[in-house]
């Protein structure tokens, strides 16, 4: 029996139909290496840099989770009122910071004097306040910490962010080793649009579309992604099964799993077949798959 996606208001189901229903499989082309798809282990991403372990998303964060032997980060970039791409998880800098107020509201010279070792370890004193952590810019990261593959979230809806943010990563030379994610599809299409050598993962609704095609044991056609880079549940949904990652890697689609922090929750994965754990805690993770280091 074949199947085809029929609309159902807002939502897609899986619907039986005839043998034709499964239409031609477009799917955007892989590139012919790349070291966030191409690992012949499964790699292991400081998910901000580590952010259990450091002020996340700070270069000071990024030192140290590489430093444990991390094969790559995950961090997050958005735009400037002056349109610097910065790299900071949250669209306002209350969270981290000694500031308030919209990241997209302020200039980056007004960004990079802020203390974002603010409000990391509260339980601790605050051990890294006035210790020099700051935003940084995208193009200083992407200067810093050449040859590591790159995970880089582009966050909020503001279409020019994709295309900025790509224009920084190929003029520093970088494509090949940085898959784009978001949770908008709309700001993959724009990251997609800047050429055939931009990756990306899946953005929300491409992944549902991804999980309901797998419940049938089968890869969605006509995929504009590489990766796939997911929780391993949304809510009461599980994303990530044996069956889920299997059908991803028979069409070639890596699937790297965030964020997993406990060394058990790691193995069970990798057993699975996973090729990638964004992680908090970079140091289990870098045991987990490489063993104790001596």
């Amino acid at each position: 029996m074949r199947f085809r996606e029929a609309r159902r208001g807002p939502s897609y189901v899986l619907t039986p139909a005839g043998p034709a229903a499964i239409p031609m499989d477009r799917s955007r082309p892989r590139p012919a290496s790349h070291p966030v798809l191409d690992s012949t282990r499964a790699l292991v991403f400081a998910h901000r840099g580590g952010a259990a372990l450091r002020p996340e998303n700070t270069m000071l964060a990024f030192e140290h989770g590489l430093a444990f032997g991390a094969d790559g980060l995950e961090f997050d970039v958005q735009l400037s009122r002056d349109r610097v791409v910065v790299v900071c998880h949250d669209l306002a800098v209350d969270r981290t910071t000694n500031a308030t107020g919209l990241i997209a509201r302020k200039t980056w010279s007004e960004l990079e004097q802020l203390d974002a070792g603010w409000s990391f370890g509260a339980g601790n004193g605050h051990p890294y306040r006035g210790r020099g952590c700051r935003i940084p810019r995208l193009t200083d990261v992407l200067a810093r910490f050449r040859g590591h593959p790159l995970i880089i979230e582009l966050k909020g809806t503001n279409l020019d962010l994709a295309a900025a943010a790509v224009e920084e990563v190929r003029r520093a030379g970088a494509l090949g080793r940085v898959c784009f994610g978001s949770f908008s599809v709309s700001l993959l299409k724009a990251a997609r649009a800047c050429g055939d050598d931009v990756v990306t993962s899946g953005g929300s609704d491409e992944i549902a579309r991804a999980l309901r095609w797998s419940w049938l044991g089968l890869a969605p056609p006509g995929r504009a992604y590489q990766a796939l880079q997911v929780p391993e549940r949304f809510g009461a949904t599980r994303i990530v099964s044996r069956g889920f990652v299997a059908t991803m890697r028979r069409a070639g689609v890596v699937v790297q799993v965030w964020t997993v922090n406990e060394a058990d929750d790691m193995r069970r994965l990798l057993g699975w077949g996973v090729r990638g754990l964004i992680t908090d805690r970079p140091d289990v993770g870098v045991e987990v798959v490489r063993g104790p280091r001596a």
